[in-house]
């Protein structure tokens, strides 16, 4: 008698953790350029990233947002660099938005999307009194791949919650997380840096909200919590019988 046993890993679908986003949320589009980048886009509150406050940002159609000007960068450094730049990437790697997908931007000073903030913030850090006033939301809806980088302000404390969406799998370098001036500090969201693997970003956590990682990124204290979540998998088990 032969046992041939062949497991089936199903995986739940991730949770509606996405920011509004489109044209129906109001969003401003990026225009249709490999390797290019908004505009500059003057913020309308100061983010204070790790000691620096910046006026302005760019969303770059390679999956990262910089402060001081646009970046054409489709092959990620490996974090640290110590380099002269600070760098936010929700998933640096080589993304062309003429072959489909819109990448796009939006800030709010008022509305639901900062009631939203604060719920997510004050769950995911709930000793914290926190009451945001700023959010600024990137996404790259079906780039290729789907995710969004918010950034959340109340004037004091500094958020950056990463979202993903369908991540596909790619032969380009990859890597996600973020560094400073000099890498004094960064962070590496792991599996990020292996196209083989990143599908799986989608499934993984540092907050206990599958698909999300959050970073506090003032000069206060920046761990929100260590480890991955992942999905709950369903094995199911059919055994083939072979007399």
């Amino acid at each position: 008698m032969v046992f041939s046993v062949f497991l089936f890993f199903i995986l739940l679908a991730a949770p509606d953790i996405f920011y509004p986003f489109g044209s129906a949320a109001g969003d401003k589009s990026i225009p249709v350029d490999d390797d290019g980048s908004s505009s500059v886009i003057h913020l309308l509150s100061p983010f204070l990233f790790f000691g620096r406050t910046y006026q302005q940002i760019y969303v770059n159609n390679n999956g990262h947002l910089t402060f001081n000007e646009p970046s054409s960068l489709y092959i990620p450094y490996s974090f640290p660099a110590t380099r002269s730049q600070d760098i936010i990437a929700g998933l640096w790697t080589n993304l062309n938005n003429r072959m489909g997908g819109v990448i796009s931007y939006q800030q709010y000073t008022n509305g639901s999307v900062l009631t939203r903030a604060f719920q997510d913030i004050n769950t995911h850090v709930p000793n914290l009194t926190f009451n945001a006033s700023w959010v600024f939301v990137a996404t790259w809806g079906k780039v290729e791949t789907s995710f969004q980088v918010v950034l959340i302000s109340d004037g004091n404390f500094l958020f950056i919650l990463i979202n993903y969406g369908d991540i596909a799998v790619t032969e380009h370098q990859v890597q996600a997380g973020y560094d400073t001036v000099n890498s004094t500090d960064y962070f590496v969201i792991p599996g990020s840096n292996n196209g083989s693997f990143i599908s799986n970003l989608r499934n993984s956590s540092n907050v206990n909200v599958t698909g999300r990682w959050a970073f506090r990124v003032d000069s206060g204290q920046h761990n929100i919590s260590k480890g991955k979540c992942f999905l709950y998998i369903y094995i199911y088990i059919y055994i083939y019988i072979n007399n």
